[in-house]
């Protein structure tokens, strides 16, 4: 069973981690690592033969449109994750549909290519926003992947399903959440931060039990900063902060190599064409 590879693609300084001590208006004047770090992704996609869904910033497609090209070039699907990483559910439905669209605008100006993918930054579609689901389908997007159906300090709606599902009936939309490891009787994100400070073998599992057990694809996801441990430090941030986003850089890399060679991994959009007919 073929599974989704996505990569959220923005820089050292725009995560969620830092939101509180970077202000996004000093953005462009810091040293900007996301081109390289999205270039050696693209390396190791190639060597593997993977293509893959880069959700990215309108933000950074502005400022990087042949960076957009190259992922084009490659293969690869290139999909929103809005414009400047705020959270779904710090907007207003007006503030939203706004973001969605000077963010597509940036993504398809880039690359000619239509946009019908999207992904919440952290997560953030929940429990608190009913209407971004909407508002997405009245946008034409074909795809979300933008819950986290866990508790967690930053993210989480617990109660959303677990699996590819149409989340307004009647909508051709299709969520699809990221998959869950299991790990001390704790459900996990099967990527990002817990995959750098987990063994292989637990996201391993979760693949295997999703394609074998559940009969579904998996998702897994990372950032391009993640494979950088050479990335400026903000020491100002709170510890857990830095805790959570500097750990085990230098292993990340060696980790996703070994991940892209012990399953079949293909494009999101693909993927959910092929689902859609089940759903």
């Amino acid at each position: 069973m073929r599974n989704a590879m996505s990569i959220d693609v923005e820089d050292w300084f725009q995560v969620g981690a830092f939101e509180k001590v970077i202000d996004r208006r000093d953005w462009d004047t810091l040293e900007s690592r996301v081109e390289a770090n999205t270039d050696a992704a693209l390396a190791q996609f190639a060597a593997a033969g993977v293509q893959a869904t880069f959700f990215t910033l309108g933000w950074i497609a502005a400022r990087h449109p042949a960076l957009m090209r190259r992922i084009v070039a490659g293969g690869h699907e290139l999909a929103s994750h809005g414009w400047d990483h705020a959270r779904v559910f710090t907007m207003t439905p007006e503030r939203f549909r706004d973001d969605l669209a000077r963010a597509r605008g940036a993504l398809e100006d880039a690359t000619g290519q239509a946009v019908t993918g999207y992904r919440a930054p952290s997560f953030s579609i929940d429990a608190r926003t009913p209407w971004a689901h909407g508002i997405l389908a009245d946008a034409g997007y074909a795809y979300s992947s933008s819950v986290a159906p866990v508790r967690h300090d930053h993210y989480g709606w617990v109660d959303s399903p677990r699996r590819m599902h149409r989340p307004i009936a009647g909508s051709d939309l299709i969520e699809w959440p990221i998959t869950l490891a299991r790990v001390a009787g704790r459900d996990v994100p099967a990527g990002g931060g817990f995959f750098r400070l987990l063994p292989n073998m637990v996201v391993d599992r979760a693949v295997r039990r999703s394609n074998v057990r559940d009969a579904h694809p998996a998702m897994f996801y990372f950032h391009p900063w993640e494979i950088d441990p050479g990335q400026p430090r903000v020491t100002r941030a709170p510890i857990r902060s830095r805790l959570r986003h500097y750990s085990r850089l230098p292993a990340m890399a060696g980790k996703l190599d070994r991940l892209l060679a012990s399953h079949r991994w293909g494009r999101v959009d693909a993927i959910v064409a092929a689902q859609a007919a089940t759903l």
